[in-house]
């Protein structure tokens, strides 16, 4: 298989799975190192690539969102550029390996979180007679750590947002907005990775996962819409189980 064939089907795959659950970039960012950019250089390149399959689908989502509870969507927004932004000059400016070692804990902790967060809320509501639910500035402040990672490293940052959310909110009905999000926040960091790294300096290897990730965030999009709420929290909690397991093997 050559290297372009290679880097363009992780692009497609990359971009389903971000538009379907996350975890996009755990694609994106080995094939990219295995046709031999350094780890920082394939990091930014992900992150650049990938923003075409998150705004495709985007626009897929487009007439679907959904306020996450009482938070101005705009706000939430906004939150995701500039922790997104942020990220990525952190990226520029901190060594590689600064967050592995909190990863795969952050994605075991999400994955709890996703598997049994809802559960133990209404068990909480219960016991005390009333609706429990996650305040507006506790959703902003989480968006902001999380597009924070987001710009920085980005792995599964789809899934700790669906966590973050899930108490309130249906995973289908909260899966146009985490995709709008993403997008958010990979624009913000691209926007800066374009000038400041050197992502640019391989562009046989970048145009065609971006060109992937466009087909396989369109796609995933259309066929994501399709699925119930049920069997989409099903494959992100597959998705997560699985990523949290193959970083604590690599670590």
């Amino acid at each position: 298989m050559s290297e372009i064939l290679l880097v363009l089907l992780a692009g497609v795959a990359a971009g389903a799975l971000n538009s379907v659950g996350g975890g996009g970039t755990f694609v994106a960012l080995p094939a990219l190192v295995a046709v031999g950019l350094s780890p920082v250089t394939a990091n930014a390149s992900s992150t650049i690539a990938l923003v075409p399959g998150a705004v495709a689908s985007g626009w897929v989502y487009r007439r679907e969102l959904t306020p996450v509870g009482t938070t101005s969507t705009k706000a939430l927004t906004a939150i995701s550029v500039i922790g997104g932004g942020i990220g990525a000059a952190l990226l520029l400016a901190l060594p590689a390996a600064s967050f592995d070692a909190a990863v795969p804990w952050l994605l075991a902790f999400a994955t709890v979180v996703l598997a049994f967060g809802r559960r133990l809320a209404r068990a909480v509501s219960g016991a005390l007679g009333r609706e429990i639910g996650i305040s507006s500035r506790a959703v902003l402040i989480g968006q902001f750590f999380l597009a924070l990672y987001g710009g920085y490293f980005g792995g599964a940052v789809g899934i700790m947002m669906f966590a973050l959310w899930g108490i309130g909110l249906d995973t289908a009905v909260s899966n146009p907005m985490r995709v709008t999000q993403i997008a958010a926040i990979n624009l913000s960091a691209t926007a800066l990775l374009l000038v400041a790294s050197d992502a640019l300096s391989a562009p046989l290897v970048l145009a065609p996962m971006f060109v992937g990730a466009l087909a396989g965030g369109f796609t995933g999009a259309h066929f994501a819409r399709r699925l119930s709420d049920r069997l989409l929290r099903g494959i992100i909690l597959t998705t997560a189980v699985t990523m949290t397991v193959l970083y604590f093997v690599r670590g």
